[in-house]
């Protein structure tokens, strides 16, 4: 048959023919490669075609091939220009129709978090203070006598006896091991009597500035560690050593790669840790690119102000250039700092975990040295004083491209939703707070202060660009749960119907650039990554699904077939027998 009539025979014919069709005039074309013409540019190492790939790029928002060299996107668009291109040696994935994304990544977790939890005890999801002995009690079984144990994930807020719990209960269920067990914010630890004694925490122990020893009606420690006084207590915990953290953190990356993620700004980064990214980077073991924010710690912050940032070590693969600060705590430990008390709990208005000064003090020293600060800030009155604090600091040394962010923003007075754009602060958010907190939230801040609770559309209103995450541990890695919870303002169970507050959500093309582009632009990182756009580094994500056309309730069904980094696989999803 003439080519012109088989390629006009093949447009009206079936979609798996067409895809056959279409598999053969590639072959076909592939014995003529670009290699083999002369003045043609060498062929790519990559070429992935016959999907529909969503780019993040508004030149040319979808595509359906790309092709990759050294790492970078050398050709968008259509299957043949990208089969030109091809090589003996380039690897061609066919992706018969599947789709891609680009690579995501979580603009705000806890990398070495993560690796610690994927050791210690689980505790997300229980849903009563009995189910969280009981799988205590489990790793006991297996545990040594007098050796710690480390478990975090509990909520009481999903319990049916919302109060803090006391140690009582668990000191009798697990009384020869010391137990330290972290509430899923990471903003309270609940200990039994053994780790009490351990620490030396007593009666006599006093609250700590910004942290809270929960007590019993005689005075005596609860059991229940609010915010700064989890110190009185994990510092009576043995570190593990440098290769365990080491492991972990190699854990922790592949656990990411699983779930589409190529790339994460690690949330307050210890001096070890950010050396042993620096390690790994040197060891040719570092395949997920890695924001670090430096940790609050004085020594390692001069330390790294007088040598400078560090931006794209190793390859692209390592940038050190901010500073994680924490303003107050959290809203489901009550330690979130509220202009007004709280709705049900009038004695309290949260903690301030550092002096504002502080943050101004750092903020401005960054400035000089050229470094960003990221302040956690859950409150109204928490966020109202970090961006009292940077306004302080950029008045005093002005800077045009700061990128100054507040990580969590959750809780915004009115007055102060357009001073982000104002002052070019970027609000770091995580869609799956919101669809974790909204059971309770009404209770903690009552009906008029929920208008700025979670407001993402409220604040991609005023100009600004909202990057998304997911706070991991605290949440689940997946980052498909926040981009459901962006579009749809639901849980997994596509609750409440139409979504609570619904106003408040994103499109799915704001939902994608969250979780790609936006983290790249919140970390100086938009000219290298973000986008499936030329010259680019080639991340990219291969889906099960089409997540920005399926219906909304559709969305949690998506699977990572495969990820990539750097044009390399560095996960791919087990075939099923």
């Amino acid at each position: 048959m003439p080519l012109r009539p088989f390629l006009m025979h093949s447009a009206r014919a079936t979609r798996p023919l067409r895809a056959a069709l279409a598999a053969l005039v590639l072959t076909t074309l592939a014995g003529t490669t670009a290699a083999a013409q002369p003045g043609a540019p060498p062929p790519a190492d990559l070429v992935v075609t016959n999907g529909r790939i969503y780019t993040a790029d508004g030149a040319r928002p979808v595509v359906e091939a790309m092709a990759v060299r050294d790492g970078r996107i050398i050709f968008v668009g259509d299957p043949l220009g990208a089969r030109a291109l091809t090589g003996p040696s380039t690897r061609v994935v066919d992706l018969a129709g599947a789709t891609v994304i680009p690579g995501m990544t979580d603009a705000h977790a806890h990398v070495a978090g993560l690796g610690a939890s994927l050791r210690n005890v689980d505790l997300v999801g229980t849903t009563s203070y009995d189910e969280v002995i009981a799988r205590v009690v489990a790793r006991a079984r297996t545990t040594p006598k007098g050796e710690w144990i480390i478990g975090r994930g509990w909520d009481q807020n999903d319990w049916g006896d919302t109060r803090w719990p006391s140690h009582e209960a668990l000191s009798r269920a697990v009384p020869d091991h010391p137990v330290f067990l972290e509430r899923v914010d990471g903003h309270a630890a609940l200990v039994n009597a053994l780790a009490m004694q351990r620490a030396d925490l007593t009666r006599a122990t006093r609250d700590p500035s910004g942290g809270q020893v929960i007590r019993d009606a005689a005075g005596n420690p609860a059991g229940v560690l609010v915010d700064n006084a989890q110190g009185l207590v994990d510092r009576a915990i043995p570190a593990p050593t440098r290769e365990q953290v080491k492991a972990s953190i190699r854990s922790a990356i592949a656990e990411m790669h699983r779930w589409g993620l190529t790339g994460v700004h690690d949330a307050g980064a210890s001096a070890q840790v950010l050396d042993l990214y620096d390690e790994l980077g040197r060891e040719g073991a570092l395949d997920i690119r890695l924001y670090a924010m430096i940790a609050d710690d004085s020594a390692t912050i001069a330390r790294w102000f007088a040598r400078g940032p560090a931006d794209g070590a190793h390859g692209g693969m390592l940038w050190v250039r901010s500073v994680k600060l924490y303003q107050d705590g959290a809203l489901g430990s009550r330690g979130a700092a509220l202009l007004e008390p709280y709705s049900d709990d009038p004695t309290k208005s949260g903690l301030l975990v550092s002096a504002p000064a502080h943050i101004q003090e750092v903020a401005t020293r960054a400035l000089r040295a050229g470094f960003q600060v990221n302040t956690h800030a859950i409150g109204d009155r928490g966020n109202r004083l970090v961006l009292d604090a940077y306004e302080a600091a950029l008045r005093a040394v002005p800077r045009a491209d700061h990128r100054f962010r507040i990580e969590h923003a959750q809780i915004l007075h009115s007055d102060d939703i357009p001073r982000f754009a104002r002052l070019g602060v970027i609000p770091s958010m995580q869609a799956s707070h919101q669809t974790s907190d909204m059971y309770w939230a009404a209770n903690r801040l009552g009906t008029t202060r929920l208008l700025g609770a979670y407001a993402w559309r409220s604040l991609l209103e005023t100009g600004v660009i909202v990057p998304n995450g997911s706070d991991f541990p605290v949440e689940y890695v997946n980052p498909l749960i926040s981009f459901h919870s962006a579009v749809s303002r639901q849980d997994a169970r596509n609750w409440p119907a139409g979504g609570w507050m619904p106003e408040q959500r994103m499109t799915r093309d704001e939902a994608l650039r969250s979780m790609t582009l936006w983290p790249a632009v919140a970390a100086f990182q938009e000219r290298e990554l973000g986008s499936l756009a030329l010259g680019k580094r080639a991340d990219f994500v291969v889906l099960s699904q089409d997540v920005m056309r399926v219906p909304e309730a559709m969305i949690l069904d998506t699977q990572v077939r495969s990820t990539w980094v750097g044009g390399k696989l560095v996960y791919e999803q087990a075939v099923r027998p």
